[in-house]
């Protein structure tokens, strides 16, 4: 008996032992990992992506509706995307009627836990003038994301947003925005003093997307297409806007990603200029953040000024 006593006593200290052992590792466990879980948001596409990524930082989980080279104004929604809702927190899109199918998305997804935020009712927006484009997409050139104080105003609100959901994080999301905000409020002192001294005011680009950082920057925009590039432009609208890049001794023709450089690389052959591309971060180039491709923008347009 005092034997089996013995064993019996040995294999339950062996056990403590190896209980203790494991208890210690999954004690270290959580000082290694953050298992905070993070806030799962929905953009639109990429900039709204950027701009929410850079005020949530580690704090959020963001996923885009639109893939990867797609034009948001011409976006059909599709079933896994209303899922993608239900199952977030926030739904981050631009509006202005950027989106024309985010109101149906919102509320097919019917997701009482979900909070919306549409960026650019936040802003002073641009009105339209061509009564053609005011009957069919609404009032407002939607690109306010492409402006340096918009996008300051359209993160703000994302910080809003995230502090309403997640009280507690209110110091940090607050920290992200004002380094966020920091940084375009250099960079619009910066390319303020190089447009002011620039020979010219005025840029043309592939289609009417820059009128936000236009007006911020005190310079002209003509376009190929209008603001929603829908449709090719007719032989006389090619031939008036050769005419005014002679005129004003335009060297550079803006093309973007996602609209036909065609068209605008004819007008640069016609006007003896070159085109060059320029970013309206509606899909992701290599990893470049909100602020990058903003800077390299102003760093093309200023030269091009020149």
């Amino acid at each position: 008996m005092k034997k089996v006593f013995t064993r019996s006593v040995a294999a339950l200290a062996l056990g403590a032992s190896i209980a203790l052992a494991f208890s210690g590792c999954g004690s270290q466990t959580p000082a290694k990992q953050d298992t905070t879980e993070k806030i799962k948001v929905v953009a639109s596409f990429d900039a709204m992506k950027e701009i929410t990524q850079a005020i949530g930082g580690n704090k959020v989980d963001v996923t885009t509706i639109i893939p990867e080279g797609i034009e948001p104004h011409d976006y059909e929604l599709k079933t896994s995307d209303v899922q993608k809702l239900q199952e977030a927190k926030l739904f981050v899109y631009n509006g202005l009627r950027m989106e024309a199918w985010a109101d149906k998305a919102i509320q097919t997804a019917s997701a009482d836990n979900l909070m919306s935020v549409a960026l650019a009712e936040h802003v002073q927006p641009i009105e339209l003038t061509d009564p053609e484009e005011i009957e069919e997409h609404g009032a407002y050139d939607p690109h306010a994301w492409l402006g340096l104080t918009s996008a300051k105003e359209e993160a703000s609100a994302v910080k809003d947003a995230l502090i309403k959901i997640s009280p507690e994080d209110k110091e940090y999301f607050e920290k992200n925005y004002m380094a966020f905000a920091d940084e375009i409020d250099k960079m619009q002192e910066e390319y303020m003093k190089k447009v002011a001294n620039a020979t010219r005011k005025e840029i043309v680009t592939g289609h009417a997307a820059f009128g936000y950082l236009c007006r911020d920057l005190g310079i002209s925009q003509e376009s190929v297409e209008d603001v929603f590039a829908s449709g090719e432009p007719s032989a006389q609208k090619l031939a008036e806007l050769t005419d005014f890049c002679k005129a004003h001794n335009v060297k550079v023709i803006f093309t973007e990603d996602l609209v036909s450089p065609a068209v605008s690389e004819t007008l640069a052959k016609e006007a003896g200029a070159k085109a060059e591309a320029i970013h309206t971060i509606e899909s992701a180039e290599d990893g470049m953040t909100y602020l990058a491709r903003m800077k390299d923008n102003l760093n093309k347009i200023a030269e091009a000024l020149m």
